[in-house]
């Protein structure tokens, strides 16, 4: 009732009006048949009319002589995953459902990988001891994915447009678009580098910190040393987002599971060392690889973050190759303008929309970093928000495949089968936000005290962390509509509906709220719910897909 009102049917403009909206009948999507009591409004409409009557689709399902009220609720029955009985097993899914959950899966796999392995980082440096080294890294992170959203726009707009192109037969435009993505991606890439390598204190005490924050003594030389992979994280977000559009998600998914596999190993070993070796291999503790014998702290997280990191560009940069999306000498030749106008233009407002999230990303750390000098809130809050994020790369997979899938219906067979693709997505993704909630609730008692072995934080961190779990309940329709929304390309409607959702954020971080971590954490539950609601409404009332009413005569 609340994410599909308007399917429903109780909108009273709907009930005076009738919609255009149809089940497609086209081979390479699966129909299906209502088993529900909406067969019966069909029969009862039939019955009505029993003259021939031009508006009858291929089925023999008259659209026009249809009351909106009737119309909205097949739409919305049809939207949900289907269940049937067969062979006397229960089977959930039509083709449709198998094409979301096949591509869904494995991107949330994917996903998930990079969260789980940034919370053992977490975890190896929570061990030291020190809170301050924790917010330090959370400080320094954040500033680094500040700058990296900053400048990784640009796949955002690869993915749906190699999808259109690939469906409609266009492999030429498709090998074009990746490779100006990645021109670009390296360009801006190593100035993003350039920044936080040589300027870190100044990227910290202007996104996150404090000039004398205590946090900053850790701070620095962890982003310094995680900036190296700058241009890497690039490359694999576009070549992330070129197999997205290809519809592969498995490839990705081996890619990320191997880099990652490096960082789980690499972690320990840098961050405290090896002592099962002898000094005598390394010629003592007094050179430098002696050092990283006997480990190198908060520095060795990060260096194994950005070896991962780099494992992965190479990687998916091999594969780009293998697929003839991208030339060797291709990367390293200038686009000309005609080219790169059409990215630029729309990356511009996908920047836009990136500055509004980086503020709603860093406003919050920052608050949270000001509370108390100790260290205690913002460590607390870095470990809100590794738990959170966890659960939010799930939606976030249900997001990639909505920009991929429903752009390579809609070039397949049209605005109908991407509006059944973009109703089941939406479906899915209320439903995978409620299952992420629920188990996030359930794991945060046996979670929360692996990332701390200080009392304070431990105790600090649990009441936000139920706030996140709320969160996540909106996360579902959220990600699904914003989906949808990047793979039609309304890139100018997601900015603005993401800026006013961080400018109410701002208002409640500005007013008492904004004074404690709890207040922080409701903060971001407005923003989010604001969103989810404004996506679902731009999705039914405003977008390309809503359904277009017919005037009474």
């Amino acid at each position: 009732f609340v994410i599909f009102p308007q399917a429903l049917g109780f909108s009273k403009q709907s009930r005076r009006a009738a919609a255009s909206f149809s089940i497609p009948s086209i081979p390479s999507i699966s129909l299906f048949q209502l088993k529900t009591a909406s067969a019966d409004m069909r029969r009862s409409v039939e019955q009505k009319d029993n003259s021939t009557n031009p508006n009858e689709s291929m089925d023999g399902f008259s659209t026009a002589n249809i009351e909106p009220r009737v119309q909205h609720r097949e739409r919305f029955f049809a939207s949900l995953p289907q269940l049937k009985f067969q062979q006397e097993k229960l089977w959930i899914g039509d083709e449709v459902d198998r094409d979301i959950l096949k591509t869904t899966f494995p991107n949330m796999l994917y996903y998930i990988v990079v969260p789980i392995v940034a919370s053992v980082d977490t975890f190896w440096v929570g061990r030291l001891g020190n809170a301050l080294a924790l917010a330090g890294q959370a400080a320094a992170n954040q500033a680094f994915f500040t700058i990296y959203l900053l400048v990784s726009f640009l796949p955002n707009i690869v993915a749906p447009s190699v999808a259109s192109s690939i469906s409609s037969g266009n492999v030429k435009e498709a090998r074009n678009r990746v490779k100006e993505a990645l021109f670009l991606s390296n360009f801006l890439g190593a100035i993003g580098t350039f920044i936080l390598v040589f300027f870190p204190k100044l990227s910290l005490n202007m996104m996150v910190l404090s000039r004398d924050a205590p946090a900053m003594e850790y701070a620095v030389p962890y982003l310094r040393l995680r900036a190296l992979a700058m241009i890497p994280a690039l490359v694999t977000a576009t070549g992330f987002a070129a197999f997205r559009g290809l519809l592969d998600t498995i490839t990705p998914l081996k890619v990320s599971l191997a880099t990652n596999l490096f960082n789980l190993v690499a972690d320990p070993l840098l961050i405290f060392g090896i002592p099962f070796l002898p000094e005598h291999v390394f010629g003592g503790h007094n050179g430098i690889l002696g050092m990283f014998m006997k480990g190198i702290g908060i520095r060795g997280a990060a260096i194994a973050t950005a070896g991962a990191q780099s494992l992965s560009g190479l990687a998916f940069f091999k594969l780009l190759l293998n697929k003839k999306l991208v030339t060797l000498g291709g990367i390293f030749e200038l686009p000309s303008w005609r080219r790169l106008r059409p990215l630029v233009v729309g990356g511009f407002t996908v920047l836009m929309r990136q500055l509004a999230l980086n503020i709603a990303f860093l406003t919050p750390l920052s608050k949270a970093q000001a509370i108390d000098p100790s260290g205690v809130q913002a460590a607390a809050y870095g470990i809100v928000n590794q738990v959170y994020s966890i659960g939010t790369v799930c939606n976030i997979a249900m997001q990639s495949s909505a920009a991929a899938l429903v752009p390579s219906a809609r070039a397949k067979a049209g605005d109908d089968a991407a509006r059944l693709v973009a109703d089941r997505a939406l479906s899915w993704g209320v439903i995978i936000g409620t299952v992420i909630a629920i188990l996030q609730f359930a794991a945060l008692p046996f979670i929360l005290p692996l990332f701390s072995t200080l009392p304070e934080v431990q105790q600090a961190v649990k009441i936000p962390a139920l706030i996140s779990c709320l969160v996540q309940l909106f996360n579902g329709p959220l990600f699904a509509g914003e989906g949808i929304m990047l793979g039609l390309e309304l890139f100018k409607d997601l900015m603005c509906s993401t800026v006013i959702g961080v400018s109410v954020m701002y208002a409640c971080l500005s007013s008492p709220l904004g004074k404690s971590l709890n207040g922080i954490m409701l903060s971001l539950l407005v923003f989010n719910v604001y969103r989810a609601f404004a996506m679902v409404f731009h999705y039914f009332k405003m977008g390309p897909l809503a359904l277009r009413r017919n005037k009474v005569t």
